[in-house]
Protein backbone atom coordinates (compact mmCIF):
# COMPACT_ATOMS: atom_id res chain seq x y z
CA UNK A 1 0.00 0.00 0.00
CA UNK A 2 1.66 3.55 -0.75
CA UNK A 3 0.79 6.97 0.54
CA UNK A 4 -0.65 9.53 -1.84
CA UNK A 5 2.20 11.58 -2.30
CA UNK A 6 4.67 8.94 -2.02
CA UNK A 7 5.06 5.30 -4.62
CA UNK A 8 8.19 3.41 -5.18
CA UNK A 9 8.50 0.80 -7.92
CA UNK A 10 11.33 -1.05 -8.00
CA UNK A 11 12.12 -3.72 -11.08
CA UNK A 12 15.77 -3.92 -10.54
CA UNK A 13 17.55 -4.23 -13.80
CA UNK A 14 14.96 -1.93 -15.22
CA UNK A 15 14.19 1.40 -13.42
CA UNK A 16 13.60 3.35 -10.09
CA UNK A 17 10.92 5.60 -9.69
CA UNK A 18 10.00 7.56 -6.65
CA UNK A 19 6.86 10.50 -6.95
CA UNK A 20 6.69 12.90 -4.07
CA UNK A 21 3.35 14.90 -4.82
CA UNK A 22 3.41 16.20 -8.33
CA UNK A 23 7.51 16.11 -8.75
CA UNK A 24 8.63 12.81 -10.92
CA UNK A 25 12.27 11.98 -10.28
CA UNK A 26 13.27 8.99 -12.43
CA UNK A 27 16.87 7.00 -12.18
CA UNK A 28 17.73 4.03 -14.86
CA UNK A 29 20.17 1.60 -13.99
CA UNK A 30 23.05 2.56 -15.72
CA UNK A 31 24.58 -1.33 -16.72
CA UNK A 32 27.96 -0.35 -17.75
CA UNK A 33 29.40 1.09 -15.17
CA UNK A 34 27.10 -0.79 -12.82
CA UNK A 35 28.61 -3.91 -14.34
CA UNK A 36 32.17 -2.30 -14.38
CA UNK A 37 32.32 -1.95 -10.28
CA UNK A 38 30.38 -5.47 -9.90
CA UNK A 39 33.42 -7.20 -11.58
CA UNK A 40 36.26 -5.53 -9.40
CA UNK A 41 34.03 -6.91 -6.02
CA UNK A 42 36.52 -8.38 -3.86
CA UNK A 43 39.83 -7.05 -5.05
CA UNK A 44 42.26 -5.28 -3.01
CA UNK A 45 41.67 -1.91 -5.24
CA UNK A 46 40.76 1.31 -4.14
CA UNK A 47 38.10 2.07 -6.60
CA UNK A 48 37.11 5.65 -7.40
CA UNK A 49 34.38 7.06 -9.75
CA UNK A 50 35.21 9.77 -11.61
CA UNK A 51 33.32 11.64 -14.16
CA UNK A 52 32.18 15.58 -14.35
CA UNK A 53 30.09 17.36 -11.47
CA UNK A 54 26.54 16.17 -11.62
CA UNK A 55 27.13 13.54 -14.12
CA UNK A 56 25.52 10.20 -11.93
CA UNK A 57 28.54 9.33 -9.59
CA UNK A 58 26.66 9.60 -6.26
CA UNK A 59 23.73 7.60 -8.00
CA UNK A 60 25.67 5.06 -9.29
CA UNK A 61 27.21 4.24 -5.79
CA UNK A 62 23.36 4.14 -4.05
CA UNK A 63 22.76 1.52 -7.39
CA UNK A 64 25.99 -0.32 -6.77
CA UNK A 65 24.67 -0.29 -2.98
CA UNK A 66 21.56 -1.76 -4.03
CA UNK A 67 22.78 -4.55 -6.13
CA UNK A 68 25.30 -5.69 -2.53
CA UNK A 69 22.07 -5.83 -0.63
CA UNK A 70 20.19 -8.03 -3.07
CA UNK A 71 22.98 -10.19 -4.06
CA UNK A 72 25.52 -10.91 -1.90
CA UNK A 73 25.68 -12.86 1.04
CA UNK A 74 27.15 -12.05 4.57
CA UNK A 75 27.84 -7.93 3.90
CA UNK A 76 28.29 -5.40 5.76
CA UNK A 77 28.00 -1.55 4.06
CA UNK A 78 29.91 1.02 5.78
CA UNK A 79 28.43 4.10 3.90
CA UNK A 80 29.26 8.12 4.37
CA UNK A 81 27.76 10.45 2.27
CA UNK A 82 28.71 13.80 2.89
CA UNK A 83 25.91 15.41 1.40
CA UNK A 84 24.07 14.62 4.31
CA UNK A 85 24.04 16.22 7.31
CA UNK A 86 24.18 13.17 9.59
CA UNK A 87 28.05 12.89 8.56
CA UNK A 88 28.95 16.13 9.16
CA UNK A 89 30.85 15.14 12.17
CA UNK A 90 33.03 13.21 10.36
CA UNK A 91 35.11 15.87 8.46
CA UNK A 92 38.48 15.26 9.69
CA UNK A 93 40.81 11.82 9.01
CA UNK A 94 41.07 11.13 12.85
CA UNK A 95 36.98 11.09 13.16
CA UNK A 96 36.50 9.33 9.57
CA UNK A 97 38.62 6.42 10.24
CA UNK A 98 37.01 5.82 13.56
CA UNK A 99 33.33 5.53 12.31
CA UNK A 100 34.41 3.36 9.94
CA UNK A 101 36.18 1.22 12.48
CA UNK A 102 33.34 0.93 15.25
CA UNK A 103 31.13 -0.35 12.00
CA UNK A 104 33.33 -2.55 11.20
CA UNK A 105 31.88 -6.56 11.60
CA UNK A 106 34.69 -9.33 11.85
CA UNK A 107 34.01 -12.34 9.45
CA UNK A 108 31.91 -10.19 6.98
CA UNK A 109 32.63 -8.72 3.58
CA UNK A 110 33.18 -5.13 4.66
CA UNK A 111 32.28 -2.64 2.07
CA UNK A 112 33.22 1.07 2.77
CA UNK A 113 31.11 3.78 0.31
CA UNK A 114 32.19 7.18 0.93
CA UNK A 115 30.65 9.64 -1.49
CA UNK A 116 32.07 13.38 -2.20
CA UNK A 117 35.20 12.10 -0.04
CA UNK A 118 37.35 15.33 -0.56
CA UNK A 119 34.84 16.78 2.12
CA UNK A 120 37.23 15.35 4.93
CA UNK A 121 40.22 16.72 5.41
CA UNK A 122 43.28 14.96 4.80
CA UNK A 123 40.63 12.24 3.32
CA UNK A 124 43.87 10.41 1.99
CA UNK A 125 45.09 9.03 4.99
CA UNK A 126 42.06 7.19 5.88
CA UNK A 127 41.71 5.91 2.88
CA UNK A 128 45.13 4.79 3.23
CA UNK A 129 44.98 3.59 6.58
CA UNK A 130 41.95 1.45 5.78
CA UNK A 131 43.31 -0.43 2.68
CA UNK A 132 46.94 -1.00 4.87
CA UNK A 133 44.84 -3.10 7.02
CA UNK A 134 43.24 -5.12 4.35
CA UNK A 135 40.10 -5.44 5.49
CA UNK A 136 37.51 -3.38 3.80
CA UNK A 137 36.20 -3.42 0.13
CA UNK A 138 36.76 0.33 -0.94
CA UNK A 139 34.58 2.64 -3.46
CA UNK A 140 34.69 6.51 -3.27
CA UNK A 141 33.43 9.23 -5.21
CA UNK A 142 34.64 12.63 -5.22
CA UNK A 143 34.75 16.50 -6.34
CA UNK A 144 36.97 16.12 -9.47
CA UNK A 145 39.17 19.03 -9.02
CA UNK A 146 40.08 17.60 -5.61
CA UNK A 147 40.13 14.25 -6.74
CA UNK A 148 41.74 13.93 -10.16
CA UNK A 149 43.16 10.68 -12.43
CA UNK A 150 46.41 12.34 -12.28
CA UNK A 151 46.08 12.78 -8.60
CA UNK A 152 45.42 8.83 -7.19
CA UNK A 153 48.82 7.52 -7.86
CA UNK A 154 50.58 9.97 -5.61
CA UNK A 155 47.60 10.29 -3.13
CA UNK A 156 46.59 6.44 -2.60
CA UNK A 157 49.75 4.26 -1.29
CA UNK A 158 47.36 1.42 -2.64
CA UNK A 159 46.51 0.51 -6.41
CA UNK A 160 43.61 2.46 -7.94
CA UNK A 161 40.69 1.17 -9.96
CA UNK A 162 39.18 4.49 -11.88
CA UNK A 163 35.31 4.10 -13.57
CA UNK A 164 35.02 7.06 -15.75
CA UNK A 165 31.31 8.51 -15.60
CA UNK A 166 30.05 10.82 -18.41
CA UNK A 167 26.87 12.47 -18.58
CA UNK A 168 24.05 10.19 -20.46
CA UNK A 169 24.27 9.12 -23.87
CA UNK A 170 22.01 9.13 -25.93
CA UNK A 171 20.56 5.51 -25.11
CA UNK A 172 20.20 6.17 -21.80
CA UNK A 173 18.01 9.34 -22.83
CA UNK A 174 15.90 7.35 -24.66
CA UNK A 175 15.63 4.87 -21.88
CA UNK A 176 14.60 7.65 -19.30
CA UNK A 177 12.17 9.56 -21.58
CA UNK A 178 10.84 6.03 -22.91
CA UNK A 179 10.90 7.22 -26.09
CA UNK A 180 9.80 5.10 -29.35
CA UNK A 181 10.42 7.06 -32.45
CA UNK A 182 14.33 7.45 -32.91
CA UNK A 183 14.23 10.56 -34.67
CA UNK A 184 11.79 12.70 -32.24
CA UNK A 185 14.73 11.64 -29.40
CA UNK A 186 17.42 12.59 -31.20
CA UNK A 187 16.30 16.34 -31.77
CA UNK A 188 15.65 16.11 -28.10
CA UNK A 189 18.39 15.05 -27.14
CA UNK A 190 20.79 17.64 -29.42
CA UNK A 191 18.96 20.33 -27.38
CA UNK A 192 18.92 18.87 -23.81
CA UNK A 193 22.24 17.34 -23.58
CA UNK A 194 23.25 14.51 -21.30
CA UNK A 195 23.27 15.98 -17.54
CA UNK A 196 20.21 14.02 -15.98
CA UNK A 197 19.80 16.72 -13.11
CA UNK A 198 18.07 19.21 -16.00
CA UNK A 199 15.62 16.58 -16.77
CA UNK A 200 13.47 17.30 -13.48
CA UNK A 201 12.69 20.88 -15.54
CA UNK A 202 9.77 21.10 -17.87
CA UNK A 203 10.72 24.76 -19.23
CA UNK A 204 13.99 24.60 -21.43
CA UNK A 205 15.41 28.04 -20.08
CA UNK A 206 14.77 25.92 -16.54
CA UNK A 207 16.47 23.13 -17.63
CA UNK A 208 19.64 25.40 -18.91
CA UNK A 209 19.60 27.67 -15.78
CA UNK A 210 20.55 24.49 -13.96
CA UNK A 211 23.39 23.48 -16.39
CA UNK A 212 24.41 26.81 -16.17
CA UNK A 213 24.75 27.12 -12.45
CA UNK A 214 26.55 23.29 -12.54
CA UNK A 215 29.06 24.98 -14.56
CA UNK A 216 29.74 28.37 -12.75
CA UNK A 217 29.00 27.43 -9.17
CA UNK A 218 30.52 23.63 -9.44
CA UNK A 219 32.69 23.35 -11.68
CA UNK A 220 34.44 26.95 -12.28
CA UNK A 221 34.74 27.34 -8.08
CA UNK A 222 36.09 23.79 -7.72
CA UNK A 223 38.93 25.07 -10.02
CA UNK A 224 39.21 28.77 -8.35
CA UNK A 225 39.70 26.65 -4.99
CA UNK A 226 41.80 23.88 -6.12
CA UNK A 227 44.80 26.01 -7.69
CA UNK A 228 43.82 29.64 -6.02
CA UNK A 229 43.00 31.08 -9.36
CA UNK A 230 42.56 34.95 -8.56
CA UNK A 231 41.00 35.88 -11.96
CA UNK A 232 38.08 34.51 -12.34
CA UNK A 233 37.46 36.40 -15.64
CA UNK A 234 39.96 34.99 -17.50
CA UNK A 235 38.94 31.49 -16.80
CA UNK A 236 35.56 32.25 -17.69
CA UNK A 237 36.75 33.54 -21.19
CA UNK A 238 38.75 30.78 -22.01
CA UNK A 239 35.96 28.34 -21.02
CA UNK A 240 33.66 30.49 -23.21
CA UNK A 241 36.25 30.48 -26.00
CA UNK A 242 37.04 26.45 -25.87
CA UNK A 243 32.95 26.24 -26.28
CA UNK A 244 32.67 28.24 -29.18
CA UNK A 245 35.42 26.56 -30.71
CA UNK A 246 34.84 22.66 -29.99
CA UNK A 247 35.95 21.00 -32.66
CA UNK A 248 38.39 23.08 -34.23
CA UNK A 249 42.10 22.72 -33.83
CA UNK A 250 43.63 24.81 -31.09
CA UNK A 251 46.46 26.80 -30.66
CA UNK A 252 47.58 28.26 -26.71
CA UNK A 253 48.98 30.77 -29.08
CA UNK A 254 46.29 31.99 -30.88
CA UNK A 255 44.29 31.97 -27.68
CA UNK A 256 46.23 34.04 -25.94
CA UNK A 257 45.87 36.29 -28.87
CA UNK A 258 42.25 36.42 -28.71
CA UNK A 259 41.91 37.18 -25.09
CA UNK A 260 44.89 39.36 -24.46
CA UNK A 261 42.82 41.47 -27.69
CA UNK A 262 40.05 41.73 -24.92
CA UNK A 263 42.30 43.31 -22.69
CA UNK A 264 42.85 39.71 -20.30
CA UNK A 265 46.89 40.53 -20.49
CA UNK A 266 47.81 36.91 -20.04
CA UNK A 267 50.46 34.42 -21.17
CA UNK A 268 50.07 31.19 -23.33
CA UNK A 269 52.17 28.93 -20.39
CA UNK A 270 49.25 30.66 -18.40
CA UNK A 271 46.25 29.67 -21.23
CA UNK A 272 48.19 26.07 -21.28
CA UNK A 273 47.60 25.37 -17.61
CA UNK A 274 44.27 26.65 -17.38
CA UNK A 275 42.68 24.41 -20.09
CA UNK A 276 44.29 21.56 -18.30
CA UNK A 277 42.47 22.15 -15.40
CA UNK A 278 39.03 22.65 -17.34
CA UNK A 279 40.18 19.07 -18.34
CA UNK A 280 41.11 17.73 -14.64
CA UNK A 281 37.69 18.83 -14.11
CA UNK A 282 36.12 16.95 -17.40
CA UNK A 283 34.43 19.77 -18.20
CA UNK A 284 36.97 19.90 -21.55
CA UNK A 285 38.19 16.20 -23.16
CA UNK A 286 41.91 16.42 -25.18
CA UNK A 287 42.02 14.70 -28.47
CA UNK A 288 45.24 14.90 -29.91
CA UNK A 289 46.40 14.25 -33.23
CA UNK A 290 47.91 11.12 -34.91
CA UNK A 291 49.96 11.38 -38.69
CA UNK A 292 48.58 8.46 -40.29
CA UNK A 293 50.92 8.39 -43.13
CA UNK A 294 53.71 8.70 -41.15
CA UNK A 295 52.45 6.75 -37.98
CA UNK A 296 53.07 9.00 -35.21
CA UNK A 297 51.52 11.17 -32.50
CA UNK A 298 51.82 14.65 -32.79
CA UNK A 299 52.35 17.28 -30.03
CA UNK A 300 50.83 20.33 -30.84
CA UNK A 301 46.91 21.87 -32.39
CA UNK A 302 44.51 19.64 -30.25
CA UNK A 303 41.36 19.16 -30.27
CA UNK A 304 38.72 19.85 -27.04
CA UNK A 305 35.42 18.19 -26.74
CA UNK A 306 32.92 19.77 -23.90
CA UNK A 307 31.69 16.49 -21.31
CA UNK A 308 28.28 17.47 -22.61
CA UNK A 309 27.34 19.39 -25.08
CA UNK A 310 23.97 21.26 -23.55
CA UNK A 311 26.82 23.44 -21.63
CA UNK A 312 27.61 25.45 -25.40
CA UNK A 313 23.95 26.25 -24.79
CA UNK A 314 23.60 27.15 -21.41
CA UNK A 315 26.85 29.33 -21.63
CA UNK A 316 26.51 30.57 -25.31
CA UNK A 317 22.91 30.25 -26.20
CA UNK A 318 20.93 28.97 -28.65
CA UNK A 319 21.35 31.46 -31.62
CA UNK A 320 23.27 30.63 -34.33
CA UNK A 321 23.18 26.43 -33.33
CA UNK A 322 26.16 24.62 -35.33
CA UNK A 323 25.22 21.45 -35.74
CA UNK A 324 28.15 20.26 -37.66
CA UNK A 325 30.17 20.83 -34.49
CA UNK A 326 27.31 19.73 -32.01
CA UNK A 327 27.44 16.34 -33.50
CA UNK A 328 30.90 15.92 -33.55
CA UNK A 329 31.52 16.73 -30.19
CA UNK A 330 28.69 13.64 -29.45
CA UNK A 331 30.25 11.58 -31.46
CA UNK A 332 33.68 12.11 -29.90
CA UNK A 333 32.51 11.73 -26.22
CA UNK A 334 30.49 8.50 -27.37
CA UNK A 335 33.56 7.08 -28.49
CA UNK A 336 35.26 7.79 -25.26
CA UNK A 337 32.32 6.79 -23.28
CA UNK A 338 32.56 3.34 -25.41
CA UNK A 339 36.36 2.72 -24.11
CA UNK A 340 38.19 3.87 -27.21
CA UNK A 341 41.22 5.93 -27.23
CA UNK A 342 40.35 8.58 -29.44
CA UNK A 343 42.85 10.89 -32.04
CA UNK A 344 42.29 13.58 -34.72
CA UNK A 345 43.79 11.72 -38.19
CA UNK A 346 46.30 14.01 -40.35
CA UNK A 347 47.22 12.73 -43.91
CA UNK A 348 48.21 14.57 -46.74
CA UNK A 349 46.83 18.07 -45.33
CA UNK A 350 43.67 16.23 -44.99
CA UNK A 351 41.83 15.85 -41.72
CA UNK A 352 40.16 12.54 -40.29
CA UNK A 353 37.72 13.65 -37.62
CA UNK A 354 38.76 10.47 -35.53
CA UNK A 355 40.72 7.81 -35.37
CA UNK A 356 39.15 5.45 -32.55
CA UNK A 357 41.56 2.70 -31.17
CA UNK A 358 40.82 -0.60 -28.45
CA UNK A 359 43.42 -3.08 -28.40
CA UNK A 360 43.47 -4.40 -31.80
CA UNK A 361 40.63 -2.83 -33.13
CA UNK A 362 40.87 0.67 -35.24
CA UNK A 363 38.33 2.52 -37.20
CA UNK A 364 37.89 5.98 -39.11
CA UNK A 365 35.60 8.35 -38.42
CA UNK A 366 34.09 11.59 -40.55
CA UNK A 367 31.20 13.41 -38.59
CA UNK A 368 29.08 15.69 -40.62
CA UNK A 369 25.79 17.34 -39.65
CA UNK A 370 23.47 16.08 -43.61
CA UNK A 371 24.46 14.98 -46.53
CA UNK A 372 22.43 14.62 -49.78
CA UNK A 373 21.13 11.36 -50.71
CA UNK A 374 22.98 12.23 -54.21
CA UNK A 375 26.57 10.87 -53.82
CA UNK A 376 27.67 13.75 -56.58
CA UNK A 377 27.00 16.44 -53.98
CA UNK A 378 29.89 18.71 -53.07
CA UNK A 379 29.06 18.07 -49.08
CA UNK A 380 29.57 14.22 -49.50
CA UNK A 381 32.53 14.46 -51.78
CA UNK A 382 34.62 16.53 -49.15
CA UNK A 383 33.34 14.42 -46.27
CA UNK A 384 34.46 10.80 -47.90
CA UNK A 385 37.58 12.12 -49.38
CA UNK A 386 40.09 11.99 -46.40
CA UNK A 387 38.76 8.70 -45.75
CA UNK A 388 39.11 7.44 -49.85
CA UNK A 389 42.65 8.51 -49.13
CA UNK A 390 43.37 5.84 -46.18
CA UNK A 391 45.15 3.06 -47.79
CA UNK A 392 44.83 0.45 -45.13
CA UNK A 393 41.77 -2.11 -44.32
CA UNK A 394 40.65 -0.86 -40.94
CA UNK A 395 36.63 0.09 -41.51
CA UNK A 396 35.76 3.70 -42.50
CA UNK A 397 33.00 5.56 -41.23
CA UNK A 398 30.62 8.59 -42.11
CA UNK A 399 28.35 9.02 -39.60
CA UNK A 400 25.86 12.11 -40.12
CA UNK A 401 21.85 12.42 -40.24
CA UNK A 402 21.10 10.34 -42.74
CA UNK A 403 17.84 9.07 -41.21
CA UNK A 404 18.41 5.95 -43.58
CA UNK A 405 19.67 2.48 -42.61
CA UNK A 406 23.10 1.83 -43.19
CA UNK A 407 24.47 1.83 -47.03
CA UNK A 408 28.04 1.89 -48.07
CA UNK A 409 30.11 4.17 -50.97
CA UNK A 410 33.33 3.01 -52.40
CA UNK A 411 33.68 0.75 -48.59
CA UNK A 412 32.86 3.81 -46.52
CA UNK A 413 30.00 2.60 -44.09
CA UNK A 414 27.62 5.64 -44.60
CA UNK A 415 25.71 5.50 -40.70
CA UNK A 416 22.90 7.42 -39.46
CA UNK A 417 24.25 9.42 -36.44
CA UNK A 418 21.05 8.46 -34.28
CA UNK A 419 21.31 4.87 -35.03
CA UNK A 420 24.81 4.68 -34.36
CA UNK A 421 24.17 6.47 -31.14
CA UNK A 422 21.05 4.12 -30.34
CA UNK A 423 23.22 1.35 -30.99
CA UNK A 424 26.36 0.88 -28.69
CA UNK A 425 27.33 -2.60 -29.63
Amino acid sequence: MYSENYKKIDFFGICYIIFIGDLLMKLIKREGYLNKLINVVGTPDIKVITGIRRSGKSKLLESFKQYIEENINNYNIIHINYNLKKFASLKDDLKLYDYVADNYIPKMHNFVLIDEVQMCKNFENVINWLHAEEKYDIYITGSNAFLLSSDLATLFTGRTFSIDIYPFSFKEFMKYYNYDDIDIAFDKYVINGGMPGSYVYNEQNDKYKYIEDVYNTLIIRDIKEKYNIRNEKILNNLGNFLMDNISNITSTLNITKKLNSQKDYISDKTIKKYIDYFCNAFAFYKIGRYDIKGKRYLNSLDKYYLADHSFRYAILGTTNIDYGRVYENIVAIELLRRGYEVYVGTLYEKEIDFIAQKRNERIYIQVSSNISDDLENETFKREVTPLLKIKDAYPKFLIARTRHDDYTYEGIIIKDIAKWLANDK
